[in-house]
């Protein structure tokens, strides 16, 4: 069964519109990792500063594979000058779970 991994990011109000920016203008090489089952950024709506990236994968091992790769490289590269941006997250932290149960849309 799959794993999910939501990285929890505490993003004050004046950097939300950087992060989604930075999200859309990302690599996308998570698309094409081997297990990749799929991605979402959600917005909190109230009461929260925190944003919650969604992944899905095959196995752990698919994950971790993607860290130790496509996803450190993408994190080495610099700015403009070759300065890093700052980061538009306070803080973040990483929670896992286990698929042990789904459900689909019943098809008429």
């Amino acid at each position: 069964m799959s794993v999910v991994k939501i990285n929890v990011l505490a993003v004050p109000a004046e950097q939300r519109e950087v992060l989604e920016k930075r999200f859309a203008s990302r690599a996308h090489t998570v698309e094409s990792s081997d297990g990749f089952e799929w991605f979402e950024l959600l917005r909190p709506v109230e009461g929260t500063d925190q944003y919650l990236v969604y992944t899905r994968w095959r196995d752990e091992e698919s994950f971790q594979a993607w860290m130790e790769g496509p996803m450190k490289a993408a994190h080495q590269g610099g700015g403009e000058g070759g300065d890093k941006p700052r980061p538009a997250a306070a803080g973040s932290t990483l929670w896992s779970f286990e698929v042990v149960q789904q459900a689909e849309p019943k098809r008429a």
